[in-house]
């Protein structure tokens, strides 16, 4: 495909990145405190870290792990909390001893988070307090020796019955001040060494560790400092960080690019409790807001958002699922700064396509490719479509999982045979090579032959008044093979009804893209990132019709 989005890169955005420019994530953030020791990197409700602090308490934890523990390369170590500030110190911690860490939703199940930690053979983790009893249930069925246990504000403790779990059980602060007393070996890291299984959500089906290389997230992080540097300046930045870390998106974009450019990441725990989300921005003059769409329509709703400074904001960035016209209308009309849209995956470390910082308003894109990236429509035989047709997106670029961990088979379905990554969503280009998603290719509903794209349909279904959140997925139809079916979550107090629903889709979609069944709902199932989540939705759906 010819590269057309090129003369779309502001000034000073390079075609190409030096995927090599550092042999390592621990050589960027080593880098990073050199220059900005005493400028704040993490902040969490009151408290605030700089550089020289991260630096200090991560070089405690790698030395206890590394030296207590014998954790190094070869070793791999689970992380699994929400935002706090512990999460910094742990993961450049365990980055320092050279082992691979594998990223995990403390929310989730026994169920899943057993599936990750025998799958990635985790030999210790760093564990929220309140998850303790789920990992209590399965530790035994793992290759865990080691358990760090943590809580807010740092006061994680080993009573409560949980000194039996484990014999190597002890508190995070313990760890700190055990590992201050030790000596840290030097490590060497090389670039195509494993620095992360970041396991896929599984929105369609079990989650896979895709193997991203140092190299992988080093190449993302100088592509995504090269198509931000218009706009954003180093040393001068504060991100709002709702998304939670251990997710690709957080991870990548907020944790490591933030620290790469030498911002301060203000961190929200619970971003469900919006009231006090709310609250937490506003001691802060945040000049990048970054989220999903569900996050911005619920902020967007709740009491004290519109009023917040908005000021020194420059740049927003939406991401992890399509944001919808009418919810970027409203963020622009309130913040004064318009959503760029970017796109990307945890098998793509993840930043793939992005707008240009210097748009000046929603366009419904995931913009351009991001430097070194190339991007090829595909339809079902492999053949490159022609431009405004739609095919599967696939991609080829430096920051490209290695694979998928222990999975040979599905790596080997997901590549191409020149070499290109399918990512399994559906989108066009168009004459300038701005990119269009259009649908997951599993998300597809097919009614009497026809394409149905759930994401058209909720798009047209959010601007109906009265509507909070929507979602559609296909359900078996004996007439037609597959039908819409729709889910809504109305608004507090709305009177919205399934004939309002009817009557605006009518007037807006083609009758075969109609919802046949609609169903209201108190809430939507959402990932860990607010992705909602259409596979839970075709159970409720098969159920209930």
């Amino acid at each position: 495909m010819e590269k057309t989005w090129l003369k779309h890169y502001p000034e000073g955005v390079p075609a190409e990145i030096d995927a090599d420019a550092y042999p390592s994530i621990l050589s960027i953030f080593q880098r990073s405190v050199a220059q900005f020791a005493a400028r704040p990197a993490f902040s969490n409700k009151d408290t605030t870290l700089t550089f020289a602090d991260i630096d200090r308490l991560s070089r405690n934890f790698a030395a206890f792990l590394q030296q207590s523990k014998s954790i190094g390369k070869g070793s791999c170590v689970a992380i699994m909390m929400p935002n706090l500030l512990q999460y910094p110190v742990a993961l450049f911690g365990i980055i320092r001893t050279g082992a691979k860490i594998v990223n995990i939703n403390p929310l989730y199940t026994q169920r899943e988070l057993e599936h990750q930690l025998v799958d990635s053979g985790a030999d210790a983790i760093v564990i929220f307090s309140e998850a303790v009893p789920v990992l209590t249930a399965l530790i035994d069925g793992t290759e865990v020796e080691t358990v760090v246990v943590t809580g807010v504000n740092d006061l994680a403790s080993d009573e409560g019955g949980m000194g039996g779990m484990n014999p190597y059980l002890i508190a995070f602060n313990s760890a700190l001040a055990e590992g201050q007393e030790l000596e840290l070996d030097t490590i060497e890291i090389a670039s195509n060494d494993v620095a992360f299984l970041q396991y896929t959500g599984g929105t369609t089906g079990p989650a896979k560790g895709a193997i991203l290389t140092h190299r992988n997230i080093v190449a993302n992080l100088m592509q995504f400092s090269a198509v931000v540097a218009p706009e954003l300046e180093f040393a001068e930045e504060t991100i709002v960080t709702a998304l939670p870390l251990y997710h690709i998106f957080g991870l990548t974009v907020n944790c490591l690019g933030f620290v790469y450019l030498g911002g301060h990441n203000v961190l929200i725990t619970n971003p469900r409790d919006l009231r006090g989300f709310v609250e937490e921005v506003a001691k802060h003059r945040v000049s990048v807001w970054n989220g999903v769409n569900t996050l911005f329509n619920s902020l967007l709703n709740t009491d004290g958002f519109t009023t917040l400074d908005f000021s020194a904001l420059k740049l927003c960035v939406g991401g992890g699922a399509a944001v919808q016209s009418s919810v970027a209308e409203k963020w622009a009309k309130v913040t004064g700064c318009p959503i760029l849209e970017g796109y990307g995956l945890s098998e793509t470390s993840p930043l793939l396509t992005f707008n240009p910082v210097d748009a000046k308003q929603f366009s419904g894109s995931i913009g351009i490719p991001v430097p070194s990236t190339d991007i090829s429509l595909r339809d079902d035989q492999g053949v490159e479509v022609p431009e405004g047709e739609v095919g599967e997106l696939c991609t080829l670029g430096p920051q490209v999982m290695k694979g998928y961990w222990q999975c040979d088979e599905a790596t080997q379905e997901v590549m191409t045979e020149d070499g290109y990554f399918k990512t399994g969503d559906i989108a066009r280009v168009d004459e300038n090579g701005f990119f269009y998603i259009v649908d997951r290719k599993k998300d597809m509903v097919l009614v009497s032959g026809f394409n149905v794209f759930p994401n058209e349909v909720e798009a047209v279904v959010a601007e109906c008044d009265g509507v909070l959140e929507c979602a559609c997925v296909g359900v078996k139809d004996a007439k037609s093979g597959e039908a819409v079916k729709l889910f809504v979550v109305a608004k507090p107090g709305a009177d919205l009804s399934v004939e309002d629903i009817r009557a605006h889709c009518k007037n807006h979609l083609t009758s075969y893209k109609q919802p046949k069944y609609v169903e209201f709902m108190e809430a939507l199932p959402k990932s860990n990132v607010g992705k909602i989540l259409r596979r839970e939705l075709r159970e409720i759906g098969y159920e209930k019709d």
